[in-house]
């Protein structure tokens, strides 16, 4: 058995394999009220299909405010649970280990769809958009500038996140992952370019990370017990005087010691003119380090397109997993001809018995 393909066990679950889809909004909430549609059954449920081993859904608001878009799918109320169970039962017939990134897009919120005209340009507050909130109140390029938030609406903030985990729970999902990256509101405190707060939510590295570690810790006693918990982060920020790999680090040991049981590690997202090396598996080091130094469970993205690529990385210790994105919108069952390519037996690899008879041939 290949490296990719065997599976791996956190806390009560265990996931088939290591190739998971990565979240990826879908901007496919027409009625701008937050519930998952036929959409996100078909999307989702074709890659459990095909063969991923976890299929996290898109970045999910913790509140109204807190979509990218209003096409956005939340989970802040009952109402939500209900849309989304149909989906996890699916993923889990199909055998994948459902998860729910949780989200609030904090400064980088109150904008139109990238469907639309104006491709993910800013909605007026007056409406169809909002009032935006941050650390402080520095735009984002081209964005409305946030009401900084208070301490007591932080905290809010925080229990949003503990909610919208009791209802991911009630939904079905299996695991749940904190969105603290892609200069969203959680990575919005992290990076001193947007927080430029005096109080115990600003300025030294302990009182950025503490609305993070408040948040984790508030998730991890509401989720089940037995239940993994991931946290998304930008591993860096790619400006000078930014969040930087150290500081990742640094937060992934704390939240290893709070009961997170994996980091999955992406990067930017804080500002527009980053110089970003993008090439095959650019962050795959930044995976490696979080994973040594801070001694917990990594998940790889970034340009990982190829099987052997994929299969290299988990063989050299780099991450615990691979998360795809991109690749797996062009080829749902990308792990089935993952099998093929590294070898593993027909019988052996995530069919289920209805694409039996359309499998790889050995050796892809």
């Amino acid at each position: 058995m290949t490296a990719l393909f065997e599976s791996l066990s956190l806390r009560d679950v265990t996931v088939r394999n290591r190739i998971w889809l990565a979240p990826m909004c879908q901007y496919s909430v027409f009625a701008a009220d937050g519930l998952p549609t036929s959409w996100h059954l078909a999307h989702l449920g074709a890659r459990a299909t095909g063969g991923f081993g976890l299929v996290m859904a898109e970045a999910t608001a913790v509140v109204p405010e807190g979509r990218i878009s209003p096409h956005d799918t939340g989970l802040w109320s009952d109402a939500h649970v209900d849309a989304w169970r149909p989906i996890t039962g699916f993923l889990r017939e199909y055998g994948a280990t459902s998860a729910i990134q949780l989200a609030h897009a904090g400064r980088k919120a109150s904008t139109s769809s990238p469907f639309a005209p104006e491709r993910g340009g800013l909605l007026p507050a007056a409406g169809p958009g909002w009032d935006v909130v941050g650390p402080s109140p520095i735009a984002f390029d081209g964005l409305a500038r946030p009401h900084e938030l208070t301490v007591e609406e932080i905290s809010a903030v925080v229990r949003s996140f503990a909610d919208a985990a009791v209802r991911a729970d009630h939904a079905g999902f299996d695991v749940v992952e904190l969105h603290a990256a892609h200069g969203y509101l959680l990575h919005e405190f992290l990076s001193p370019l947007s927080n430029v707060r005096t109080d115990a939510y600003g300025g030294s590295l302990e009182n950025r990370m503490r609305i993070v570690l408040e948040t984790a810790a508030a998730v991890r006693e509401a989720w089940p017990a037995g239940k993994p918990l991931f946290v998304r982060l930008s591993a860096t920020d790619w400006v000078e005087g930014g969040w930087d790999v150290d500081g990742t680090v640094a937060l992934s040991a704390r939240l290893r010691e709070l009961g997170v049981d994996l980091i999955d590690v992406s990067s930017g997202g804080s500002v527009p003119n980053a110089v970003i090396p993008v090439g095959p598996g650019y962050q795959v080091p930044f995976a490696r380090s979080v994973r040594d130094e801070a001694k917990v469970a990594t998940g790889a993205v970034g340009l990982i397109t190829e099987p052997r690529q994929a299969e290299a990385i988990l063989a050299a210790g780099d991450a615990d997993a691979v998360l795809l994105g991109r690749v797996a919108l062009r080829e749902p069952g990308w792990p089935q001809r993952a099998a093929a390519e590294l070898g593993v037996p027909r019988e052996a690899a995530p069919y289920p018995p209805q694409y039996q008879r359309g499998a790889w041939p050995s050796g892809g």
